[in-house]
């Protein structure tokens, strides 16, 4: 949630306690507390300052003309007008629904063991949201679905594995692979970033047999275990241009390439709002056809994301991955 929306809801906490009469003239310390039970689902303290308390306070007086004083004699503070309420001031439509739409994110990931630690403060955030307006009591999910995985296989390990990248462990697991008629092996890697991928995580690590940088799914690990040394290896691993040049969750040791693609106007529209990759462009807008350039790897989910729009798109070059698709069209048209 942005800052933005946070101190929208932290205006009115603030005001509803304010206007608390059965707990009058509450402190800077209770407020701050009330804000942080309402956001976080916590009264410990550690997200919201005092200042930050101090200066919502001069908001609400200067841009919402709240009456607030501070009583010496109480210690807290009140509103000098008893008829006074930002409940007057409501949120937009827009604010809203991006607040429930922050919401029911969040509450798709309370019951994935990384963050049932989590789980209360999600709860709160999807109960107290609404802080009195009633626009949010519907629940979204009766005209909003977000997308989720029929399967959690493997996610019991999120927990162990960030925990190995954090304090730079060796991480220890049976590893059973689609391509090897399911045979199992035992790894043993250095964790570097965790990664969801279509509603599966994936390990991006270092196999210290296979000494090289390789990526495991989670949902084909077995017995994950940390060990108790830290590595040692001085590796080189950069998380934020890993995937530059990928599509989907494969990497591979060979550069990027150049790809010309042609697809049909219409499938054009869902190409152009939904790029394969972010160094998609287009390079030309014809009477019947777009043509598009991108400088990717070829992966196999390159090839399954344009076989998923079939005779739409028509690939210019590389001839290698032209060929590729060619020979798969074979296939599929051998079964029919």
């Amino acid at each position: 949630m942005g800052q933005i929306k946070n101190a929208l809801i932290r205006y009115r906490v603030i005001d509803k306690c304010l206007r608390n009469k059965y707990k009058p003239f509450p402190s800077k310390e209770e407020l701050r507390t009330a804000c942080e039970d309402a956001l976080f689902g916590s009264s410990e303290g550690e997200s919201i300052c005092d200042s930050t308390i101090e200066k919502d306070l001069f908001f609400l007086r200067m841009e919402h003309d709240a009456p607030i004083k501070y009583s010496k004699k109480n210690r807290g503070y009140y509103y000098d007008s008893e008829t006074f309420s930002l409940d007057d001031i409501p949120l937009t439509e827009d604010d809203l629904m991006a607040i429930r739409f922050a919401a029911s994110t969040l509450l798709q990931f309370k019951d994935v063991d990384m963050f049932k630690q989590f789980g209360f403060a999600i709860d709160k955030i999807a109960d107290r949201v609404a802080l009195n307006t009633p626009e949010l009591a519907h629940d979204s999910t009766n005209f909003v679905q977000f997308e989720t995985g029929t399967s959690v296989k493997g996610n019991e390990f999120l927990t162990p594995l960030l925990q190995g990248i954090r304090t730079k462990k060796y991480v220890y697991f049976e590893y059973t692979s689609f391509q090897s008629e399911n045979k199992t092996k035992s790894r043993k890697v250095i964790p570097f970033l965790l990664k969801e991928y279509r509603n599966r995580w994936y390990l991006v690590c270092f196999d210290t047999v296979k000494l090289k940088i390789i990526t495991y799914a989670l949902d084909r690990m077995s017995n994950v275990e940390l060990s108790e040394n830290n590595f040692t290896e001085n590796i080189s691993f950069d998380t934020q241009r890993f995937f530059q040049h990928a599509v989907g969750i494969t990497v591979m040791e060979e550069a990027p390439e150049k790809v010309i693609f042609k697809a049909e106007n219409i499938a054009a529209k869902y190409i152009e709002s939904q790029p394969f990759h972010h160094s998609q462009i287009v390079v030309k807008e014809g009477k019947n056809k777009t043509t598009f350039e991108l400088s990717v790897m070829i992966s196999e989910e390159l090839i399954r994301a344009f076989l998923g729009y079939a005779g739409e798109i028509e690939v210019v070059e590389p001839f290698t991955l032209k060929n590729q698709l060619i020979k798969r069209a074979k296939e599929l048209l051998s079964k029919y």
